[in-house]
């Protein structure tokens, strides 16, 4: 498995450009919330659960006020002690913010609700006047993302134990992916209240790589894919948007 995994890091490194092996997990939480965090913000941290995004030495460092809001009050419980502030048991997509947070962050989360739009709305909701929302979304248009959407839960949950045994523990949360592709996503951002500051689109995922002759198949796909649609075209992206 791991011999598979190193032919096709070095497939991309011999044939696909640096934009192409970019994590945008990686980079979001390397980069992007460090990037946009100040002293003494107030931030939301939705759908973080267990394992808040941001660390307590940075927390501490920085004097934030941290807001954990989670669909899951077990989730929320199991944070370590200091992370949270002050935790919200609710859905994104029903939740009325009180409009206090100069930053939300949301990794991975807008493609596990029915209603994405809904959830910005709710987002806006949450963030002052000139906020900024930090957002993390898979794509709908990711090949992965089209298998989720279309095998049954028996044949993905078999699928990811001879793939990725490391991930069989992992717990699921069923995927929508509602229109989570960076242009619907810049429409349904202006009608939500934002304004978008920028978007940055990933073109990677570790799904395939497990298998070398199916990783070399997708990445031509990537190649071809990118070449006809884009930025809609992207495994991952990252949004800032600011509420007006």
């Amino acid at each position: 498995m791991k011999m598979q995994q190193k032919w096709s890091m070095a497939f991309d490194r011999r044939f696909m450009p640096a934009s192409f092996r970019t994590s945008g997990n990686g980079e979001y939480i390397s980069t992007v919330v460090p990037g946009h965090l100040r002293p003494g913000m107030a931030v939301c941290d939705i759908g973080g659960g267990k394992r808040p995004l941001i660390a307590k030495d940075v927390k501490d460092r920085l004097g934030l006020k941290v807001v954990g809001l989670d669909i899951d009050a077990d989730e929320l419980m199991r944070a370590p002690d200091g992370l949270y502030d002050e935790t919200i048991c609710a859905d994104i997509t029903e939740y009325e913010g009180n409009g206090q947070a100069d930053l939300v962050i949301c990794q991975a989360v807008l493609e596990h609700v029915a209603n994405t739009e809904k959830a910005l709305r709710s987002i806006a909701s949450c963030l002052k006047s000139g906020g900024l929302a930090l957002l993390f979304v898979p794509s709908r248009n990711a090949a992965y993302a089209r298998l989720n959407l279309i095998l049954p839960d028996s044949w993905k949950k078999w699928i990811i134990r001879k793939v990725m045994p490391g991930s069989a523990h992992m717990r699921g949360f069923k995927a929508y992916y509602d229109r989570c592709t960076p242009r619907q996503f810049r429409a349904m951002a202006d009608r939500c209240g934002f304004e978008v500051e920028e978007v940055k689109c990933y073109f990677i995922s570790s799904y395939f790589s497990h298998f070398f002759p199916l990783y070399v198949l997708w990445r031509c796909w990537m190649r071809l894919f990118y070449l006809c649609n884009g930025e809609n075209a992207a495994e991952t992206f990252t949004m800032v948007l600011r509420r007006r």
